[in-house]
């Protein structure tokens, strides 16, 4: 981890190094927003993401640049204790791409004490991206609130029922995302989960079907009920 400031140029440079046309090639083929990309893998960037962990003014920087890796990278680098509801709302309007969108709220957003007021607020903006942020934040936020009881997840429950018609590509697998995730949190989400799950593959909506039985088949799979019943 770097203990000296460093400025968002210099990172720039370093994650110019290490992209590719090849690796944008490879990331058009996944449906991510090339447009303004050098073409890093992740497992590329892992070094800088150590090297720079936890520099907030950094992750500012780099976000400004609009270039897809370093608007990750700042994800990936970013102080959650310092990030603010401001900052949040700024960067999920920015989204252009899933995996921008899916790292940001799950590696960051998900650590904030602020995931319940953004994902109510996000989940009824109309933008798809931002209204795939609130669904990778419940995702996000079952795997990594560890001291969150189940009673805080059920409100999302109910976003979840109440969105599930949105046919929109990155809504719908989101909203099945986050699903899965809360169904798989604990013995105590299983069970609504799982009931909200069949409701909807029962549904006449075609998304919400899609979206229930998928969901249906992950939670009642044996292996993952294992796991769950296993958890404390």
């Amino acid at each position: 981890m770097s203990t000296e400031p460093v400025s968002a140029k210099t990172v720039l440079a370093e994650l110019k190094a290490l992209g590719s046309e090849e690796g944008r090639a490879g990331m058009a083929r996944f449906g991510i927003n090339i447009e303004k990309a050098f073409g890093v893998s992740m497992a590329a960037s892992r070094p800088l993401v150590r090297k720079y962990r936890r520099q907030h003014d950094l992750a500012a920087a780099l976000w400004t640049s609009g270039i897809h890796e370093a608007r990750i990278l700042a994800a990936l680098i970013d102080d959650p204790d310092l990030v603010t509801p401001r900052q949040m709302d700024s960067w999920a309007a920015d989204f252009n791409s899933w995996d921008l969108c899916d790292q940001a709220c799950m590696k960051l957003f998900a650590r904030t004490p602020y995931v319940p007021d953004k994902v109510a607020k996000w989940a009824e903006d109309e933008r798809e991206f931002v209204r795939r942020a609130a669904f990778a934040t419940i995702a996000g936020y079952a795997v990594q609130a560890k001291k969150a009881t189940d009673a805080e997840f059920m409100p999302f429950l109910a976003l979840i029922e109440r969105h599930a018609t949105d046919p929109r590509n990155f809504v719908r697998k989101a909203v099945n995302w986050a699903l899965r995730q809360v169904g798989k949190r604990s013995r105590g989400l299983h069970g609504p989960a799982l009931a909200l799950a069949e409701e909807l593959a029962a549904s006449y909506d075609k998304t919400a079907r899609w979206i229930g039985k998928d969901a249906v088949r992950e939670l009642t799979d044996p292996k993952q009920i294992a796991r769950i019943e296993a958890r404390p």
